[in-house]
């Protein structure tokens, strides 16, 4: 009786210590190699306390005991590095995401030219001028001279006032370059100041760019 309680307490400090070995370590090869020893330690103390029966069929008894107890407690070792998370781990590293796409549509300023652009005339404007210009042509001569001035009056009316009309419409236009990191170039005109500056972040947004 004495003999099996020593060797049962002799098991619960070889699990205990198998069990703390198992605690402190995570990756699974140290999981078996500490549960195999701790089996195997177990084993031999199991096989030391046989040899104290009495009789050759106790001892013989007891080595098989001592033999089944090993073969399970290696068994369950297995078993646990089998069921190990390093597959879960691997799956989480695999899935893993990936680097985002480049923005085609993304580039920078590369330069912004202001320049005046003549408005364009309408038919309002050489109707309107032509008439005066009859009108003040024929104040001129009199007869087939009368008739001629009033018609070089007319023709130079209608030239000034498309010229007067492209005058009064001349405005200013601010002609934005972008160049993207394909190399690739763009242009966008304004007629008003966008507030753009040379080496600004933009992106394409319909027919114009937005500042990123």
């Amino acid at each position: 009786m004495q003999k099996q309680i020593l060797c049962l307490v002799f098991t619960l400090a070889m699990a205990a210590q198998a069990g703390g070995a198992w605690a402190k370590t995570t990756p699974a090869n140290t999981h078996l190699t500490a549960d195999s020893k701790a089996a195997q330690a177990r084993y031999d103390a199991d096989k030391k306390l046989c040899n104290d029966e009495t009789t050759p069929n106790a001892r013989l008894q007891c080595r098989r005991d001592a033999k089944a107890e090993y073969d399970q407690a290696m068994a369950a070792a297995k078993a646990r590095v089998v069921t190990s998370p390093a597959p879960i781990a691997v799956a989480h590293a695999a899935a893993a995401p990936q680097a985002a796409p480049a923005c085609a549509e993304c580039g920078r300023i590369l330069s912004i030219a202001v320049t005046e652009k003549a408005g364009e005339y309408s038919a309002v404007g050489v109707i309107a001028g032509g008439a005066l210009g009859a009108v003040l042509g024929n104040q001129v001569g009199g007869g087939f001279g009368k008739d001629l001035a009033t018609l070089a009056g007319a023709a130079g009316g209608a030239y000034a006032g498309k010229v007067i009309e492209e005058k009064i419409k001349t405005h200013k236009v601010w002609s934005v370059t972008v160049v993207y990191a394909n190399e690739s170039r763009a242009s966008f005109d304004y007629t008003n100041d966008p507030g753009f500056q040379v080496g600004d972040r933009v992106k394409n947004t319909g027919n114009t760019i937005a500042r990123m």
